[in-house]
């Protein structure tokens, strides 16, 4: 409830957030204040669609987790085990092994980058990187064609989690990733400050961010003033409490593992259930040139398969998968043969991707490698064609046009074509 009291200039707190939001309009719902999110929290998760991406940087090994060889020479020392979908997976994944009627598996991702900055670029927007124009991100594009569907939402429509995200290029500062370590600590948000004094200075900076939108009107003065206000929000909101993971139970925690990877599905998890559109979680330290399957072992994958378990799981004991798509992908494979120090090294010709939730099947292994991993042997799939087939998952249509700022127009994710295997 916003409260009418004067601060010392004479500007009650009415008048100041309509004066903040005459420079911010444009940031729409995403911005909005109001609403409080306990008594809108059932209705906040009906049919509200959400992504969230399970980020691998470095190039995971997917050839020794989603399409194991064995008896091939490129194999590895890993076997296969059953799921619960059609399909197997590497024996040390084995509480995944019990989700897997949730996802799908895509095994003939064919791209193009295997250069780890290029690679990371291309599977984030479904463009090639361009040294003139800047693609908007998952994140930033799943956050701006869903907000529409959550005028409660007041935190920011795109958290990244123990990672730096993928920016919204064009799409402009407002749909930036706002990043949060896994137990959902944000650095210099709490100023001490009380609240007459808080409304003081953003009265006072507020007035010179118009001032000089006013005098440039340019785009990133008014992007300035967007984020301006959503920095208000974030230290007012009782949304804020979603990121508070502490509070949840001691056994869920366990359930999803105390390290950084765990908490930060857990927190993605609060996340999505308060309303958030698109949720980042990062996973580094795919990039094994040496010593690849003693590491995947004894760290990685039983990091990875406790924590993407239980996130799997729990979405869908609580209603949420069915609304929430979820991605897991690195920028690129890594090579079936396995070089002289014991590793694998880049590899973006033959390789896999997982994907479920929302309107996209689980249960299924689409695509086919041969049997040495080396190539794909039937219709390959490309970055573009998963970032369209998500945005199909999760209702955006994929005909949609963006303006770049050199005002080309621009579908998302390039316009590439659905993987209709994955499509209910």
């Amino acid at each position: 409830m916003i409260s009418t009291w004067k601060t010392p200039v004479g500007m009650d707190r009415r008048h100041f957030m309509q004066h903040l939001a005459g420079s911010s309009a444009a940031a729409g719902a995403a911005l909005t204040l109001g609403g409080a999110i306990h008594a809108n929290a059932d209705e906040m998760k009906k049919n509200h669609k959400s992504a969230i991406l399970l980020w691998m940087g470095g190039g995971p090994a997917t050839i020794d987790i989603w399409d194991l060889k064995p008896g091939a020479p490129t194999g590895g020392p890993f076997k296969p085990i059953s799921t619960t979908g059609d399909m197997q997976i590497c024996e040390h994944m084995p509480m995944m092994a019990q989700q897997m009627k949730h996802l799908s598996i895509v095994r003939s991702m064919s791209t193009r980058e295997a250069d780890h900055n290029r690679g990371r670029y291309y599977m984030h927007t479904g463009f090639v990187p361009n040294p003139n124009i800047e693609h908007p991100s998952y994140g930033s594009v799943i956050a701006h064609e869903l907000i529409d569907q959550r005028p409660e939402l007041e935190i920011p429509p795109f958290v990244s989690i123990g990672g730096a995200g993928a920016g919204p290029g064009f799409l402009g500062m407002a749909w930036s990733p706002f990043s949060v370590t896994s137990n959902g600590r944000i650095r210099n948000l709490d100023m001490k400050l009380d609240e007459t004094r808080l409304m003081q200075r953003m009265a006072a900076l507020n007035m010179i961010e118009s001032g000089f939108e006013k005098r440039t009107r340019d785009l990133p003065a008014s992007e300035h003033a967007k984020v301006l206000r959503k920095t208000y929000d974030l230290m007012t909101s009782s949304q804020m409490e979603a990121f508070r993971v502490e509070k949840e139970p001691e056994e869920v925690q366990e359930r999803y593992g105390k390290d950084n990877f765990g908490q930060g599905c857990l927190l993605a998890r609060r996340l999505v259930e308060s309303g958030v559109p698109f949720v980042e979680v990062d996973l580094g330290g795919w990039d094994n040139h040496n010593g690849i399957h003693t590491l995947l072992k004894d760290t990685k994958l039983p990091q990875l398969d406790r924590a993407m378990s239980a996130l799997t799981e729990d979405l869908a004991q609580r209603g949420l998968l069915e609304d929430t798509v979820i991605i897991w992908m690195g920028e690129f494979g890594r090579t079936p043969r396995i070089n002289q120090n014991a590793g694998r090294d880049h590899w973006a010709r033959s390789w896999s991707c997982v994907v479920g939730g929302g309107a996209i099947k689980g249960g299924l292994a689409v695509g086919e490698t041969s049997s040495d991993g080396t190539a794909v042997e039937s219709e390959p799939y490309s970055s573009e064609d998963l970032m369209s087939t998500v945005c199909k998952g999760l209702g955006i249509s994929t005909e949609k046009t963006f303006t770049s700022k050199n005002g080309r127009p621009m579908k998302i994710a390039g316009g590439g074509k659905l993987i209709t295997d994955l499509l209910a």
